[in-house]
């Protein structure tokens, strides 16, 4: 019988096609599991492949089915399929597969429970599996870098030559000392004058110190003379200044003092004042009592004789 689809039952008398009728025909001579595996290796006939497959999966061990027909996920010919209204239908050989693997039903048959392959990979009954997308990946990404590879070195021109390494015997240069030396406020003003002086020089100035300076009058020693001679200038000018801010400084600090005793005495000045003052108001008081006082015991008197009473004390 020659097998031109796969599929199970079709039309209203659920006719059933020649792919199922040779699969009972099979589970009817019970062949061996050499052969079987043999049509599942077959190449060269894609329906025999197929009907081998689902022969397997009906009959074998949880470990067969997948140590035989996982292989054939790399085969992606087309399979012609047939459904229960009689229309064809374009599979591939790795979905049918997939379908025999993961499906509880196939070909209007319904498939023997095998375990799931996470639990035969944990009791290392099966390696895991590697997948064909992930080896295409990895070749894609190893192609991408060796074409930009290529296109560094066409962009790099080759004339140009690395630079050497120095050698680990040559010697170390030491790293340049910092100064940390702090140049003193009179030494900067000095060396602006300086330049100020000798911009605001006169033209006949200038001339005659450029004509020395080409004639070589003096010679060495006379400009080492001119040298220690304007050195020594400048530390007398620096010295002149340092003293002078000094002596501001002391002048400010003593004004800074007087003004603090002067606040300090008019401060005192202002309580003497003020508690004088309460003083005096305290003795006006009394005063005024003390003559009302007077004044009332006077006009009681005054009252007690009329009446006949004796007078009050004062």
């Amino acid at each position: 019988m020659e097998l031109k689809y796969v599929g199970g039952v079709f039309g209203g008398n659920i006719k059933p096609v020649p792919f199922l009728c040779l699969l009972l025909k099979m589970l009817q001579i019970q062949p061996e599991k050499d052969i079987v595996v043999e049509f599942i290796k077959n190449e060269d006939f894609k329906y025999v492949r197929a009907l081998g497959a689902i022969y397997m999966r009906l009959t074998g061990t949880s470990i067969d089915c997948y140590k035989y027909l996982e292989p054939l996920y790399y085969d992606y010919r087309k399979l012609k399929r047939i459904d229960r209204n009689g229309a064809f239908h374009i599979v591939h050989m790795d979905e049918f597969i997939d379908e025999l693997l993961r499906e509880e039903r196939a070909c209007d048959i319904i498939l023997p429970r095998i375990q799931k392959r996470n639990v035969l990979e944990e009791t290392n009954v099966l390696e895991p599996r590697i997948s064909a997308i992930e080896e295409d990946v990895d070749e894609m990404e190893s192609e991408e870098e060796d074409e930009i590879i290529k296109e560094a070195k066409k962009i790099i021109p080759q004339d140009v030559k690395p630079k050497r390494s120095p050698s680990p015997h040559r010697r170390r240069r030491s790293p340049p000392r910092k100064e940390n030396r702090q140049r003193s406020p009179g030494r900067r003003r000095s060396r602006s004058r300086d330049r100020a002086e000798k911009r605001h020089r006169s033209p006949g100035r200038r001339h005659k110190e450029d004509s020395h300076k080409r004639s070589g009058g003096g010679g060495g020693s006379s400009n080492k003379r001119s040298r220690q001679e304007s050195d020594h200038h400048d530390r007398d000018r620096d010295r002149h200044d340092h003293d002078r801010h000094r002596s501001s400084r002391h002048a400010s600090d003593k004004d800074r003092s007087r003004h603090r005793d002067k606040d300090k005495s008019s401060r005192d000045n202002r309580e003497h004042r003020s508690h004088r003052d309460e003083k005096r108001g305290g003795r006006d008081e009394k005063s005024g009592k003390s003559s009302v006082t007077d004044q009332e015991i006077k006009d009681a008197n005054e009252m007690r004789a009329k009446l006949g009473l004796a007078p009050l004390k004062l």
